[in-house]
């Protein structure tokens, strides 16, 4: 009897690399290879937006267009269907008599809870997770996820020294051939309103800006670049592929080993792993806190001091604050798609500290519009600058005058994009314009 297996891709849009392809590809004779674009509902929301970005769906489809691409390399292509995980799954199984159904760990909550269901509803299928989108595995943790530490510092100070990302898996050579016949090749929308992309999506360019970055010397010099706002040498803008897996963290990592091997190590080459450890961190934070990171309270006992002012809200979406420079930030991310590191932390530190404001909102409005959005490190780094999450100080505010006379120093990011502060009430009417 021949096996038919289903390969559901979520964040790992990419062929090397892919445990989780790599074990389908080696256990059936058929495979069905899908992507849901899922529709989302009030009920299943949890404050996620009803509508993505056209930057970030453009990035989004981009990847799909080169998994889809390299699928065909091998003779697969990929089915893109806008329907609900949980039905399409249900009717391919009962369609194509499916016997294995593959998918990539995810630290999303309603993720699991999808696949849970799946689980129990047709418990003669086996069903096979792997994880691909972090660097280690939970057995290497030196800690059950349970017992996650409630802060990086000591996350960090127990894993960095102790242990090595497992190791990047093998490469995909054949693929089984797949029982749906190919439709008409569907391509990406066009948005004609948008600006100059940052990046292209897909792994192919993933590959690309990864070999360009560590064939620089930009690796020896992020510590000290790293809080820039805007550009592709600042930082090493890793995180849009990483973001749906169009490019690994071990991948990553092996590069900079070999760069520190071949090239140079210090504190700069250091920083990048430590960054990489805090999305790690959040990856797990996630995982352990499941429904929790959607919480108004978050780890807290009682709820924050913060509130819901429509006028507010709409006005630091708008970038029409008091602050100039949380202005030209908020300008920046509805025109590109992206918004640095630092200024991430201060319309954060903004949205809850001087406008007052239900953290929650700010969140999903970042995870309608960045074209890097991960769940854990969205919604984690928000508790967190809410002083409900990780952070042992449990109030992290920033002083938005000192911070915009150290990063922006002439003003010439905020002169870009337009950051003048309004002068008038941030509240004239007292109900209005709540989010959808």
């Amino acid at each position: 009897m021949k096996t038919t297996g289903i390969l559901l891709f979520r964040n790992d849009l990419r062929l090397s690399d892919n445990a989780t392809l790599t074990a389908a590809c080696a256990e059936v004779d058929r495979l069905i290879c899908i992507y849901c674009c899922e529709p989302i509902s009030a009920s299943t929301a949890l404050h996620r937006p009803q509508t993505l970005s056209d930057h970030r769906q453009r990035f989004l489809f981009e990847s799909l267009e080169a998994l889809d691409q390299g699928l065909r390399g091998f003779g697969q292509h990929l089915l893109v269907l806008k329907r609900p995980i949980v039905d399409t799954i249900a009717e391919l199984i009962t369609q194509y008599d499916v016997t294995h159904v593959y998918s990539s760990v995810n630290a999303g909550w309603f993720e699991n809870h999808q696949w849970s269901v799946l689980k129990s509803r047709y418990s003669s299928i086996i069903f096979q997770q792997e994880h691909t989108h972090t660097l280690f595995e939970p057995h290497q943790l030196p800690f059950e996820i349970e017992d996650l530490p409630s802060s990086f510092s000591k996350f960090r100070r127990v894993v960095e020294k102790n242990l090595q990302a497992s190791p990047i898996a093998g490469k995909v050579t054949k693929m089984p051939p797949n029982p749906i016949v190919a439709k008409e090749y569907w391509q990406v929308p066009h948005y004609d309103e948008l600006s100059s992309p940052l990046c292209s999506g897909g792994e192919k360019a993933a590959k690309y800006h990864l070999e360009k970055y560590f064939s620089s010397d930009l690796p020896s010099t992020y510590k000290n670049t790293r809080n820039g706002l805007e550009g592709m040498d600042y930082s090493t803008k890793f995180s849009p592929w990483l973001s749906n897996g169009s490019l690994s963290a071990k991948t990553i990592v092996s590069k900079l080993i070999e760069y520190e091997t071949h090239k140079t190590a210090n504190e700069s080459t250091y920083w990048i792993y430590f960054e990489l450890l805090w999305r790690e961190y959040f990856q797990w934070y996630a995982h352990h806190h499941g429904k929790t990171l959607f919480q108004f309270k978050g780890l807290r006992p009682t709820v924050p001091n913060t509130s819901f002012y429509a006028e507010r809200y709409q006005k630091w979406c708008q970038g029409n604050t008091p602050f100039a420079i949380i202005n030209a930030f908020m300008k920046q991310l509805v025109a590109t798609g992206y918004m640095s590191n630092r200024g991430r932390q201060l319309v954060a530190s903004c949205f809850v500290h001087e406008l007052n404001l239900d953290w929650r909102y700010g969140a999903r409005f970042m995870e309608q519009h960045l074209i890097d959005f991960d769940v854990a490190s969205n919604w984690g780094n928000w508790q967190y600058l809410a002083g409900v999450g990780a952070d042992p100080r449990g109030h992290r505010q920033f002083d938005l005058k000192k911070q915009a006379a150290l990063h922006d120093p002439k003003g010439e990011f905020t002169a870009k994009w337009q950051g003048s502060p309004i002068t008038i009430n941030l509240d004239s009417v007292d109900i209005a314009d709540w989010p959808l």
